[in-house]
C-alpha cells in the first residue's frame, strides 16, 4: 500500500489511519498533562523551537512554548487547530484534501485563511466512548514535521503506562 503521494505527500489513506489508530481512552486534565509533557520534553530534547497545545473543546489544557518559539507560533495552532475543530481531522488530512482537489480549505470551504489553516501539526483528540472530543498540536516546525512530530508523540504516550 503506497503512504506517499506522487510529490512525497502523506496519502489521505494514510492520514486516516493515524486518526483511527491514535485513539486515547479518556482526555482528562491529567491525561492532557501527561501527554503534553511528553510532547513538551521530546521537544526539549530534539531542541525544537515549537509551542505545544492541548485543548478539550474550547478549554486549553496543557501549553508550553519552547525557545525559540514565537507568538506566531501559538497563532498558527490557533488556525491549524480550528480546522480539526470544525471538520474533525487532523489539518494535515485537510491540506491533503484540498491539494487532492487541486484547491484551497478557502476556496472549498469558504473560510478565511487568517482563521483557518490547512498545514500539518494539528491532530483530532478521539476517545474510545466520545468520538473527537479535543485536539493537540505544534508549531514551529515545516508541516510534515510538526505532523509527524505529534503522531509520534501520540503513539508513545498510548505506548505508555500513562496512556
Amino acid at each position: 500500500m503506497t503512504t506517499t503521494t506522487t510529490d512525497g505527500w502523506p496519502t489521505l489513506a494514510e492520514l486516516a489511519r493515524h486518526e483511527s489508530e491514535l485513539v486515547l481512552p479518556a482526555l482528562t486534565e491529567r491525561s492532557a498533562y501527561d501527554l503534553g509533557r511528553r510532547a513538551a520534553d521530546a521537544a526539549w530534547a530534539d531542541e525544537l523551537p515549537v509551542v505545544v497545545g492541548i485543548w478539550r473543546g474550547q478549554h486549553q489544557l496543557f501549553h508550553s512554548a519552547l525557545p525559540g518559539s514565537t507568538a506566531d507560533n501559538d497563532a498558527w495552532l490557533q488556525r491549524k487547530g480550528r480546522v480539526v475543530t470544525r471538520f474533525e481531522h487532523s489539518s494535515l488530512y485537510m491540506g491533503q484534501l484540498c491539494r487532492d482537489l487541486g484547491t484551497t480549505l478557502a476556496e472549498k470551504f469558504l473560510l478565511p485563511a487568517e482563521e483557518y489553516a490547512a498545514a500539518g501539526g494539528a491532530f483530532p483528540l478521539r476517545t474510545h466512548d466520545s468520538g473527537v472530543v479535543g485536539w493537540i498540536g505544534v508549531s514551529g516546525l515545516p508541516q510534515r514535521a510538526d505532523h509527524d512530530f505529534v503522531v509520534r508523540v501520540l503513539r508513545e504516550h498510548l505506548d505508555s503506562p500513562q496512556g
